[in-house]
């Protein structure tokens, strides 16, 4: 032990149920050497706990110099399960704090709602005035929200790039079709510029802002390449919902992201006959894992898959909506067609890989949603007897989902459907991509192209 030798010693006393009793012993020796002492020398079957005088409980594996006790030291003898720890006044503080900022997510969640709304609806004024105010408003709330002040400033950090994607939004409406996917791109980009200003500034969590301007950024580059490049604006929706799918797909891989020091010790990894022995000395030399590091560590990764997860249903919603109505009813709306399919169905299985129930429910909704709008569109223009037919394989395929429902709710579980659905997956993506080719009009133009004569 540094700090000591082996021929220190430390004289103490035990005092138990069964009597007092005084032992001389090493500085070394640990703690459990001395409870089996004090039972061998009382006749006890089992060794007792050893407390201090003001309750703390000391661990058998600790030395008497490690344990901080002197000569003269006096030691208490305690028997049966030790008694549950109190909480300390700071963690349930915590506690507390942690509590109150989950109750006050859905007033600011509501909030961000409110002001897309607000957005949306103020694009249509025809009063100036009221155009001026509501997006002056706007832009005064996002400008409020990404300020490092106030007792809910983290909540105001997330929220404050909604109401800068409404205030843009707002200003840039064009309601022409060719320049609509221009205005979701440059209201992404001030959502993205937002975020940026929050996290800059230290308010909110980091991982939402990135979120946040990772999905602006992609949005304003593909409606601006679009734009700029001269394509049909169905070409700017279908790559929007390319990239919620591909999103969905690669968010799982980001969220786990564990540092090295959490999996393994690297100085350990080569032992020797002579570094096995040898005991550790300075600030590196042996890794601790606190358990506050591994609750940050949850913590991020839960952010990232909801935060993730509302982006990929606002994108893949807004997308598939536009991309029905830009798409004429030739070969280019066929495509559509599959890619909604295909892309409704990669989003759903997708969505099995997440473990955290507010992100799976927001990739089930929009794949479901998806399906939805794909639904609607067929049955626009479709006959009696297709509705009729449509109508059976709805009620068909109901019974089927409450028997999936009630087994798997009853602990069913299959590896091979899994792999399956794992498969089907794949399956879903690659036809998402190849179906893009035809829902963005490339196809038709390749076909259409004068090839000699």
């Amino acid at each position: 032990m540094s700090g000591t030798t082996s021929t220190e010693t430390v004289a103490l006393t035990v005092h138990g149920p069964s009597g007092s009793i005084d032992l001389l012993v090493p500085a070394a020796a640990r703690l459990a050497d001395v409870s089996g002492e004090y039972a061998r020398q009382v006749g006890l079957g089992a060794p007792p706990r050893l407390l201090k005088v003001n309750g703390q409980e000391l661990r058998a594996r600790t030395s008497v110099h490690g344990a901080g006790l002197r000569s003269g030291a006096v030691l208490i003898a305690a028997f049966g399960a030790a008694p549950p720890r109190p909480a300390s006044a700071e963690r349930v503080r915590d506690e507390d704090a942690a509590a109150q900022q989950r109750t006050a997510r859905l007033p600011f969640v509501l909030a961000g709602l409110a002001a897309v709304l607000a957005g949306w609806l103020a694009a249509g004024i025809e009063s100036p005035r009221l155009f001026d105010a509501t997006v002056a408003l706007l832009g005064v709330a996002a400008l409020i929200g990404v300020l490092p002040f106030g007792r809910h400033a983290d909540q105001r950090g997330a929220v404050a790039p909604a109401f800068a994607f409404a205030a843009a939004f707002a200003l840039v409406w064009d309601p022409s079709p060719e320049m609509l996917p221009l205005t979701f791109g440059v209201a992404g980009l001030a959502a993205a510029v937002a975020a940026g200003m929050a996290r800059a500034l230290g308010t909110g969590s980091s991982i939402v802002h990135t979120v946040w301007m990772i999905t602006g950024s992609g949005v304003f580059l593909i409606t601006g390449f679009c734009l700029l490049v001269g394509f049909d604006p169905r070409v700017a929706w279908s790559l929007l919902l390319l990239m919620a799918v591909l999103g969905a797909r690669s968010v799982p891989g980001l969220a786990v992201d564990v540092p090295d020091q959490m999996l393994l010790d690297l100085e350990r990894l080569a032992v020797t006959a002579w570094s096995a022995r040898d005991v550790p000395r300075g600030r590196r030399g042996r890794t601790i894992i606190r358990p506050s590091d591994i609750s940050a560590l949850l913590a991020r990764g839960s952010h990232v898959v909801n935060a993730a997860g509302v982006a990929i249903f606002v994108v893949a919603v807004v997308s598939v909506v536009n991309l029905f109505a830009a798409t004429p009813f030739h070969i280019d709306h066929v495509g559509a067609r599959v890619l909604a399919f295909f892309a409704g169905a990669a989003i759903l299985l997708a969505a099995r890989s997440y473990r955290h129930v507010t992100a799976r429910v927001l990739l089930r909704s929009a794949g479901v949603l998806i399906w939805g709008v794909l639904v609607q569109d067929l049955l626009v223009n479709a006959s009696e007897r297709t509705l009729v037919q449509a109508l059976a394989v709805a009620l068909l395929m109901g019974a089927l989902l409450v028997v999936a429902a009630v087994a798997t709710g009853r602990g069913w579980r299959s590896v091979k459907w899994a792999r399956r659905a794992e498969i089907g997956e794949m399956l879903a993506g690659a036809f998402t991509v190849a179906a893009v080719v035809v829902s963005s009009g490339l196809f038709r133009t390749i076909w259409e192209l004068p090839f000699g004569g």
